[in-house]
């Protein structure tokens, strides 16, 4: 029996999610979270052997809390739920040693194989975001700039990023400034739009 902790923030959609996965007979939901700060300590509650997680939950994001599974129970696979078909949120879910990632709207049948597979320690992808993050351009950021766009995303001005990240506010609108070239942005908050619907953030 294949045991799974189901992470989606929207109530009607995680209880069809847990009644499509339970009709399978060698799967079963033994934990359901609405939030990614919960996905790590549920996990180590119920000794799960595979995590399907929404990207996009409330808290910690679904890929962070991917790579805290990673991270502290190695043994946990991890499979992740998107809804949105980008390109970038791929590349930074394989960047996170995700087992596998698929779409919402995927046939019942598809995300119960995919979750099969990567209980057997396959890699699954959906065909169709593996195309799309194929022919896609990669991110222009650097590792630093993606780190300050965040933080900006978040609200944060850039004084609280600069104290955030040991740099001076000056360092800050510089890399700013940076983000919104190499985006050919209208401004910051153009840039952060940009980032999010590549899948960048």
């Amino acid at each position: 029996m294949i045991r799974i902790l189901l992470a989606e923030d929207m109530h009607m959609v995680r209880g069809a999610l847990v009644a499509l996965l339970n009709l399978e007979p060698d799967i079963e939901v033994v934990a359901e979270v609405a939030s990614g700060d919960a996905i790590l300590p549920a996990a180590r509650a119920h000794r799960v052997d595979v995590a399907v997680i929404d990207v996009d939950l409330p808290g910690m994001d679904g890929l962070t809390a991917a790579g805290e599974l990673h991270a502290h129970l190695p043994d946990c696979r991890t499979l992740i739920l998107t809804s949105l078909n980008r390109p970038g949120t791929l590349r930074r879910a394989l960047a996170a040693k995700v087992g596998g990632f698929i779409l919402k709207d995927a046939p019942a049948d598809r995300l119960a194989n995919a979750v099969r597979g990567v209980a057997a320690g396959r890699r699954v992808v959906d065909a169709d975001l593996a195309l799309t993050a194929w022919d896609s351009a990669d991110c222009p950021l650097t590792s630093r700039e993606i780190e300050v766009l965040r933080l900006a995303a978040a609200g944060a001005n850039p004084t609280e990023i600069a104290a955030r990240l040991y740099l001076s506010a000056g360092t800050v609108r510089n890399y700013l400034t940076t983000i919104v070239t190499k985006f050919q942005a209208r401004n910051r908050v153009d840039a952060i739009r940009i980032a999010k619907e590549s899948g960048w953030l």
